[in-house]
């Protein structure tokens, strides 16, 4: 893992854990040893970050001048926290763990009052168990593929259960409340198409088709068509 990526987990870990926290447990929370941990530890605190305690006893940080002070709305602050508890239930594990991530970033640049507001907020988000049936790919490979823009092999099967292989160029997932849809390029059909990703079997990464997702995006935007694929 990069060190700026390594870093900022460790602040997301300071942020959302209750304090004072061992160095054990934020060496669990970022993956990576004790002995980098400290190194690390010390890396922020040269940074400027206010870091008290030591091994053994445990570490709080005190103030992070990195981030500046944020200020909301009341409505704004549910408005945040209510699309982020949303991924709870329609993300994956680690979209789930980003949302939870980035509220616990949010709520530590907030002024105390406000802070307050965030961590007691009056909408809640909610909707009856998953109906989606299992997903078998690698969301993080399907994600990875529509930021990197490279193509994907993926062995598919329709709604009427028919096989298929397919080359497609990735170019977004939606989130509903009872879909996951991904929405490509199909090499094979040269079309769009969209496909539900609880039956797409198998996916493995292809060639690069940079610089063509936004064009693509637009053209079919333009087209205004989004419907499952078969």
């Amino acid at each position: 893992m990069a060190r700026p990526d390594r870093l900022m987990r460790l602040m997301t870990a300071f942020r959302r854990l209750p304090a004072p926290v061992t160095g054990q447990r934020l060496a669990e929370e970022t993956g990576v040893s004790l002995r980098q941990l400290y190194r690390d530890i010390a890396t922020l605190r040269a940074g400027g970050a206010l870091i008290d305690g030591e091994a053994g006893v445990g570490y709080t940080l005190t103030e992070d001048p990195a981030l500046p002070p944020q200020s909301f709305s009341r409505i704004e602050i549910e408005a945040l926290m209510l699309a982020l508890s949303g991924l709870e239930q329609i993300g994956d594990q680690t979209l789930a763990q980003a949302g939870r991530d980035a509220a616990a970033r949010i709520i530590a640049t907030l002024p105390d009052r406000q802070a307050r507001q965030a961590m007691h907020t009056v909408m809640r988000s909610w909707r009856p168990a998953d109906k989606r049936p299992p997903i078998a790919v690698d969301m993080d490979l399907l994600r990875a593929a529509c930021w990197e823009e490279f193509s994907l092999h993926i062995r598919y099967r329709d709604l009427q259960d028919r096989p298929s292989d397919r080359e497609i160029w990735p170019l977004g997932l939606s989130y509903g409340a009872d879909a996951l849809i991904l929405l490509g390029f199909c090499r094979l059909r040269g079309d769009y198409r969209t496909f539900h990703v609880p039956r797409i079997v198998s996916a493995a990464p292809g060639a690069s088709f940079r610089p063509q997702r936004v064009a693509l995006l637009r053209a079919y935007i333009r087209q205004r068509r989004w419907r499952p694929d078969g």
